[in-house]
């Protein structure tokens, strides 16, 4: 399918523009690329098998891997058409079509004012501001990289989790699944970027959220070159501060080194959770739930502490801390942040960012006649307990089971 152009329409803001010209850049088109997927009949017995043992969910993880890819794919090849030296903004979306889901990449191009250079050289995950943010603090973008991971508890992890859990504190098989796959994601995202030849990933955005009756946990960022982290090439470092949070950092001599994170989950006890049930009627301070989400947050921090000590680190900065509900008592306590470390040849090209790389563009068309349920993104909640749907995953995936073999038996007669 060949695309129109549209050489006069760009994503870009006023604020970004602004911060292109800063840098000799100007606006270019808005591209996109997309890519329409189904799970399957194969890929859904093989996702039903794997989402009953638990951890990753490999059937899934590699078709909606591959469908973002493609979606990128045809993006880029967008781009090159339009010419230009970078792509800037790109980001995906995801929409559910009658449980077919498309992939949506979108992004616009940047161009040259000085030269007529129409090589694409980089893509990058930040805005015209963002971008603005990464370049005056000595970092040359590569690659739009990401790394995501489809998991589950599954059967294994709820029968041992459910009997750790009439006893009060950290259930490990929760605490493995969920750090093991959190860490995956990670692990892909620096593959990418190592890939691309970089020895960064800056601008490390998070999301989670219900995938056919999974979650997944995608990363996002952009592959650059730092020269003061050539050490860093065979390991690259990793990076979840804002591009304004980078700029001050950089600003005052320091660099990331690794975006840690820590995961613990923990149970409140059969006992414990009767008597919380009891407080929560009488009113007052829950004793019980107090003290397990403390306990929990402490175990969190203290992990990625101890990550931080590993890689060398002076401070872990932009700490965010995240609490999941995942029913019967058990809760999911996950912090994040980057561990930085103070540099020789760190520093900002300028003594202070312009207004308008650190400006908010304020949203100014809001649609909501749609519900939360046209786009995965907007439906994604916080609650684990809501995007898990343990129970439900188990019976699709026997489902899927019983009628392979009855399939099976049926072709043999």
């Amino acid at each position: 399918m060949t695309s129109k152009s549209h050489s006069k329409i760009t994503g870009f803001s006023g604020n970004e523009i602004f911060c292109l010209d800063q840098l000799g850049y100007k606006a270019g088109q808005l591209c996109l690329g997309n890519n329409v997927v189904a799970l399957g009949m194969g890929r859904g017995i093989g996702a039903g098998l794997s989402n009953l043992a638990g951890g990753e969910i490999t059937e899934i993880t590699q078709l909606v891997h591959e469908g973002r890819k493609n979606a990128y794919n045809r993006m880029m090849k967008e781009a090159r058409q339009y010419g230009g030296v970078g792509l800037a903004g790109v980001s995906f979306d995801m929409i559910n079509h009658g449980g077919n889901l498309e992939f949506i990449a979108l992004g616009s191009t940047i161009h040259d004012s000085k030269t007529k250079n129409d090589t694409m050289d980089f893509s990058t995950s930040a805005s015209g501001q963002q971008l603005y943010c990464q370049i005056d603090s000595g970092f040359t973008p590569l690659s739009f990289v990401f790394g995501n991971v489809a998991y589950s508890i599954g059967v294994g992890g709820n029968i041992g989790g459910a009997f750790r859990g009439l006893k009060r504190g950290e259930v490990p098989q929760y605490s493995q699944i969920f750090d093991r796959t959190r860490h995956l994601a990670l692990t892909r995202i620096k593959k990418e970027a190592k890939a691309a030849g970089a020895n960064a990933v800056i601008g490390i955005e998070t999301s989670i959220m219900p995938l056919m009756y999974t979650q997944e946990m995608m990363m996002t960022g952009t592959a650059s070159i730092h020269p003061a982290l050539k050490d860093y090439a065979d390991d690259p470092v990793t990076c979840d501060m804002t591009n304004e949070e980078l700029w001050n950092m950089v600003n005052l001599g320091y660099l990331p080194i690794k975006l840690v994170m820590g995961v613990s989950v923990y149970s409140l006890g059969l006992a414990s959770g009767i008597m919380a049930g009891l407080q929560s009627l009488i009113g007052g301070q829950v004793v019980g739930l107090t003290e397990i989400l403390y306990e929990a947050r402490e175990k969190a921090l203290e992990r990625i502490e101890n990550d931080a000590e590993k890689c060398g680190a002076d401070e872990v900065v932009g700490i965010k801390t995240r609490v999941y509900d995942l029913g019967g008592g058990l809760v999911e306590f996950m912090v994040i942040g980057t561990a930085v470390k103070l540099m020789k040849g760190a520093n900002t090209k300028n003594k202070a960012l312009p207004p308008q790389a650190i400006i908010q563009d304020h949203e100014t068309f809001v649609d909501v006649t749609q519900g939360e349920d046209s786009t995965i993104t907007q439906s994604g909640a916080a609650s684990a307990r809501k995007t898990q749907k343990g129970p439900l995953s188990i019976i699709i995936s026997i489902v899927f089971i019983i009628f392979y073999i009855w399939l099976k038996m049926h072709s043999q007669h």
